[in-house]
């Protein structure tokens, strides 16, 4: 078999609109303080546009509250790097079966026909417990929106790139994880952290499948991410535990997950990544 030849200098230089003409879906993208937001603007800072999903429902009965979604849609639509990219949003409840391939079906209708980009960011947060308390309704609920509708829409999201004509290179998958995995885990939440693991271990299995339609799926663990989410004594001891002496910020995994959806990555698959800044549990 020939070698490749070596990049022209020319195929060196980056481009600075790496996604230009691309298009992306960002689930739990609905809050300007969330990691979903932070990728979606890199994203379409990189030239791609966005569809944004959204459940407000969930934010409202968390203590950090909701967000207006006409304020994240301007806010995304302010970072777009290409003039003929655009930004669309629309809401769905993952905990429902069904949804995960019709907010596929939408996005795809909304960015003209086709999907390149799917980060499946969006996570059920509360209702769990410790090894004592876990119950088979909070099994369930994270079991739902957390690894259920993850997999339902990288299911849908394959079939779509199978409809494609001629086979068309570039497609991306990355999916969340959270830790679990390193040190002490997260033993007071085990419901999310077993269907956290399950993404996290099926991720080489689906990088073997989506090769063949020329796609990548990478899963990244973001680490401790300030989203708004805690304050006081427990924020700073915290902080203390990054040798930078701060937490992560959403930007920070969206810089990760946008350049794995470049073409700069195109030869890295199957990985769980983690990016935490050197954080020490």
């Amino acid at each position: 078999m020939p070698r490749l030849p070596h990049p022209t200098p020319e195929a060196l230089r980056r481009d600075p609109l790496p996604l230009r003409g691309r298009t992306a879906l960002v689930t739990g993208a609905s809050r300007r303080g969330g990691i979903g937001h932070a990728v979606a603007r890199r994203l379409a800072a990189y030239g791609a546009s966005v569809y944004l999903h959204h459940h407000v429902p969930h934010d409202s009965a968390m203590p950090w509250g909701a967000d207006r979604i006409e304020d994240v849609i301007a806010s995304v639509t302010e970072a777009l790097g290409d003039p003929e990219a655009h930004v669309v949003a629309g809401p769905g409840d993952l905990a429902d079966p069904a949804a995960p391939a019709a907010l596929l079906d939408r996005a795809v209708d909304a960015l003209g026909g086709r999907l390149d980009i799917l980060v499946a960011n969006h996570a059920l947060s509360g209702s769990d417990g410790d090894l004592d308390t876990v119950d088979a309704a909070m099994l369930d609920a994270h079991w739902a929106v957390d690894a259920r509708s993850v997999l339902l829409l990288v299911q849908a999201y394959a079939r779509h790139r199978a409809t494609l004509e001629p086979r068309t290179p570039g497609g991306r998958v990355v999916t969340m994880t959270s830790g679990q995995d390193i040190a002490s885990g997260m033993p007071g939440e085990i419901a999310y952290a077993l269907q956290k693991g399950a993404l996290a271990s099926i991720t080489r299995s689906l990088a073997t499948t989506l090769a063949e339609q020329a796609v990548t799926i990478n899963t990244v663990n973001p680490g401790p991410v300030d989203t708004d989410y805690m304050t006081g004594e427990d924020y700073d001891a915290i902080a203390a535990m990054f040798p930078a002496g701060r937490w992560g910020m959403p930007d920070d995994p969206a810089r990760l997950i946008a350049w794995l959806a470049t073409d700069e990555a195109d030869w890295v698959t199957g990985q769980v990544i983690n990016s935490e800044g050197g954080f020490r549990r």
